[in-house]
């Protein structure tokens, strides 16, 4: 299976499930205040909003009052609640009097435990997986002063005064400990214009970070711009690669193509790509001589020598005990939830990022899946998406679980309960406005593929 397939497996398997778990969330608390549950589906079995065209499912089976099933349009899914303005849009049932099975005919506090049931199975869910990885995996890190080789940068690192072997300190006078957050840690800084501090060629430098820059790391979606410099050894080789037809032995070390360096994975890669198809020479340090080799490399190949990771990048891991565990899962998931806050505040709140520029859709978050399974980064990014689920479910906008919500707290200040007129020409907007978001975030992705 190809990388792309890979990605595109895991994508599918992760949000079903915390789709299908959301849901549930509703389903438990329905059931628990013996509120009646008509259907229960992964994906819709509707062309999403429109609740009566296309009316299918790839698989149905009714048992007792609930109807279990998994439909075709395969963004999202819903469980029907009886007595319940949703985007079911049962007009019928909610002109007949209230039953006392039905959601409209709970107390108020039932009503918000059943709306809130799919935002608390989502946060559960992922601290769930984060004790289960931190009790497992332990808490891997590479610190910022263990990648000796210092860092590897791409055309933005490139052109913001970055260079390859830069040996990173601080950001704006703060010293990163661990590596990954560097990233992050730019686009918190000042004004998203800060300094990164560093050591180049054994002299300190400062480099101030453009105006711009931030903007660029999200509308190129860069969080990965700089990356810790591995040297272009062949620490193994690939029998049947084109690194083996050249005649490359375990132990060489690539210094350039066509006499541009490229002795670090990422120099080595960036002239693979542009010389994809074409003739090159590829220059190389074997028992302190060089010799070269000239090879062609088809488009999308893999050229074959691999490194050993742990030679060079010496990783930190923290273990925890059961407690331990428990305690670092609750932590990190809402440490997580308030970085990704953080993240959604700086897209209205920031003068570098424009909120057109951050959404995304299905591709984008195809994209941060790895091309080969890792079941560690499997479970933390499905923690990750998780947490995000549970965020935009808590807007407030009609149709997702926090316009419920805020009609709810309204009754519940007032006591005054709002219309179901009203709350069906909210639901309508709010699933109007969520399709037009789906479609244009989805559009964005595909705009990107095409612009690259």
């Amino acid at each position: 299976m190809s990388g792309t397939g890979v990605k595109v497996v895991q994508l599918f398997a992760s949000l079903s499930l915390l789709i299908a778990l959301h849901e549930f969330g509703h389903f438990f608390f329905a059931r628990l205040f013996k509120t009646r549950v008509e259907k229960f589906y992964l994906f819709f079995d509707f062309l999403f909003p429109f609740s009566g065209v296309l009316n299918f499912a790839l698989f149905k089976k009714k048992k007792g009052d609930t109807e279990y099933g998994i439909g075709w349009f395969p963004l999202g899914g819903y469980v029907k609640i009886a007595g319940m303005v949703d985007e079911s849009m049962d007009k019928e049932q909610m002109a007949q009097p209230p039953q006392p099975w039905e959601y409209r005919s709970k107390k108020p506090y039932q009503r918000l435990f059943i709306m809130l049931g799919g935002i608390i199975v989502n946060v559960i869910v992922a601290i769930l997986i984060y004790i289960a990885v931190f009790s497992i995996y332990g808490e891997e890190y590479l610190r910022t002063a263990n990648a000796k080789y210092g860092i590897a940068v791409d055309s933005l690192g490139r052109s913001i005064g970055l260079r390859d072997g830069d040996m990173i300190k601080s950001v704006d006078g703060k010293p990163v400990e661990r590596f990954e957050r560097i990233p992050m840690a730019m686009i918190y800084s000042k004004d998203q214009t800060g300094t990164i501090e560093l050591v180049r060629d054994g002299k300190d430098v400062v480099v101030n970070i453009p105006r711009g820059t931030v903007g660029k790391m999200i509308k190129m979606q860069k969080g990965g711009f700089i990356a810790p410099a591995i040297p272009m050894v062949a620490d193994s080789v690939d029998n049947k690669s084109i690194a083996a037809r050249a005649n490359i032995h375990v132990g060489d070390s690539i210094v350039a193509i066509n006499g541009k360096p490229a002795g670090f994975r990422n120099e080595f890669e960036e002239q693979k790509v542009a010389n994809y198809g074409k003739p090159v020479i590829i220059s190389f340090m074997r028992n302190h001589v060089l010799d070269s080799v000239a090879v062609t490399i088809p488009k999308d190949s893999a050229f074959g020598i691999l490194p050993d990771y742990k030679k060079y990048l010496k990783s930190d891991t923290i273990h925890y005990g059961p407690i331990g565990a428990i305690g670092k899962g609750f932590s990190f998931t809402f440490e997580q939830f308030g970085n990704y806050l953080a993240q959604f505040k700086l897209m209205f709140g920031s003068k570098e990022i424009k909120a057109h520029e951050s959404v995304g859709g299905l591709i984008s978050f195809g994209k941060i899946f790895p091309s080969e399974f890792d079941m560690r980064q499997f479970l933390m990014l499905t923690a990750f998406i998780s947490i995000i689920l549970a965020f935009m479910n808590l807007l407030p906008i009609p149709g997702l679980d926090g316009g419920y919500v805020i009609f709810l707290l309204w009754e519940m200040i007032t006591g005054k309960q709002v219309s179901e007129k009203v709350m069906e020409r909210a639901t309508t907007v709010g699933l109007v406005l969520l399709l037009t978001l789906m479609v244009y975030a989805n559009g964005m992705d595909i705009f990107r593929l095409f612009k690259h």
